[in-house]
């Protein structure tokens, strides 16, 4: 019975419902607070999603009109797929994304995608130097392809040998 109630205490914590136990309220930590007080419907997790990721993709389109302009390109780019991201954790709340993305399955696709966004602004914001944004841009692009083949299974094993027979030099 206690397991139960254990239960059905975790659940009105998910749907955002106050938790009567003292014992669970003290255990919580700051994301679990966070989930809590930021609960969404499903019609506006589904709202936040589709405005979110039309965001990232149209920011992200719209830096292909630029991209001559290496700076305005790396900021575009760089806001869209930081939004395309963001739009995930309206669908799956953002505990989960980041419990997602800090598997160890992808924890280094994770880190290099999103320190070569950080590198890809930091060079088009504050060094300004064309060369180096896109050089930024093409390892964030990289990344990002990386990355996305973490959550398919088998994905990045099979790209990888591909890979490795296209560019083996051995005849």
């Amino acid at each position: 019975m206690e397991k139960m109630n254990q239960a059905f205490e975790k659940m009105k914590m998910l749907v955002g419902m106050e938790v009567e136990d003292e014992e669970l309220q003290q255990e919580s930590s700051f994301i679990d607070d966070f989930n809590r007080n930021c609960t969404l419907s499903t019609k506006q997790r589904l709202y936040g999603f589709a405005i979110c990721l039309s965001s990232g993709i149209t920011f992200t389109l719209l830096s292909m009109l630029v991209f001559f302009h290496p700076i305005k390109f790396g900021i575009t780019f760089s806001f869209g797929n930081l939004l395309a991201l963001g739009s995930t954790a309206f669908l799956i709340g953002p505990k989960r994304q980041v419990t997602l993305m800090l598997d160890p399955v992808r924890i280094y696709a994770t880190a290099i995608y999103i320190s070569s966004i950080i590198i890809a602004l930091f060079c088009a914001v504050y060094v300004r130097n064309k060369l180096l944004t896109l050089l930024a841009i093409v390892i964030e692009f990289g990344a990002l392809i990386w990355y996305s083949l973490s959550y398919i299974p088998f994905a990045r094993s099979m790209v990888s040998k591909i890979t490795t027979a296209c560019f083996d030099t051995e005849f």
